[in-house]
C-alpha cells in the first residue's frame, strides 16, 4: 500500500508553504480541542496540540505521513492567543507595539503504519514597530488577522508591523517550519528532491 500525505490542518496559508515542496498531499482538518492545560508552557503547548492533531488524523488514516503543526506566540512568557474579533486583535497589537514576540512553531510528522513520531518546536522571533494607534486601526480594517496566532499575518501587510525578525526558518513564522520538516521527511525515507 502506497503511503499518503496528509497536512493536519485547515489552514491555506500552510496549505500554500507546503505545495513549495511539490509532493503530492492531502489536507484534513482534525478539529482538535486547543484548550491551554493548567502550567503549561507556551512551547508545551505548541507542540502538544501539533501531535494530538496528527494522531487525530492518524487514527482514521493508519497508513498515513501525518504533519501535524500548532504555533504559539508568547510576550513576556504569556502567551497570545488567536484574537478571534477586532477588539482583541486591537488590544493584542498595542501591547505588542515595540516589543519583542517569539512564536513557537511546533511541527511534528506521525508515521501511523509505524507509531514514529518526530516532533520538534522552531521558535522565531518578531520585534514589532512602535505603531501608533492610527496604524493598529488600519492594518485591522484592511487585513482582519482574527485567526491568526498574534493578530498579525507576515506573510501579508502584517509585515508593515514589523521592525526586525530573528529565526532559522521564515517559514515558521507562518505555521509551518519546511526546513525542518524536509529532514523528517527524509527521515521518513521520503525525498522531496
Amino acid at each position: 500500500m502506497k503511503q499518503i500525505l496528509i497536512l493536519a490542518s485547515s489552514s491555506i496559508y500552510r496549505r500554500e508553504l507546503l505545495q513549495k515542496l511539490q509532493v503530492p498531499f492531502s489536507c484534513i482538518s482534525p478539529n482538535v480541542d486547543e484548550t491551554i492545560l493548567e502550567n503549561e508552557k507556551p512551547h508545551e503547548t505548541a507542540l502538544r496540540l501539533a501531535q494530538d492533531k496528527a494522531r487525530k488524523i492518524g487514527s482514521e488514516y493508519p497508513h498515513a505521513l501525518i504533519i501535524g503543526c500548532d504555533q504559539v506566540a508568547t510576550l513576556d512568557g504569556e502567551q497570545l492567543g488567536k484574537p478571534l474579533n477586532h477588539s482583541n486583535a486591537t488590544k493584542q497589537l498595542k501591547m505588542m507595539r515595540g516589543r519583542e514576540v517569539t512564536f513557537h512553531s511546533a511541527l511534528c510528522l506521525f508515521n501511523a503504519a509505524t507509531g514514529n513520531m518526530q516532533a520538534e518546536v522552531v521558535p522565531y522571533l518578531v520585534r514589532f514597530r512602535q505603531l501608533t494607534d492610527a496604524q493598529i486601526e488600519n492594518y485591522l480594517a484592511k487585513e482582519q488577522p482574527y485567526h491568526c496566532a498574534g493578530s498579525a499575518k507576515s506573510e501579508g501587510l502584517g509585515v508593515a508591523l514589523i521592525e526586525r525578525m530573528l529565526g532559522d526558518d521564515p517559514n515558521a513564522l507562518i505555521g509551518l517550519p519546511l526546513i525542518k520538516l524536509i529532514t523528517m521527511l527524509n527521515n521518513e525515507g521520503v525525498s522531496v528532491i
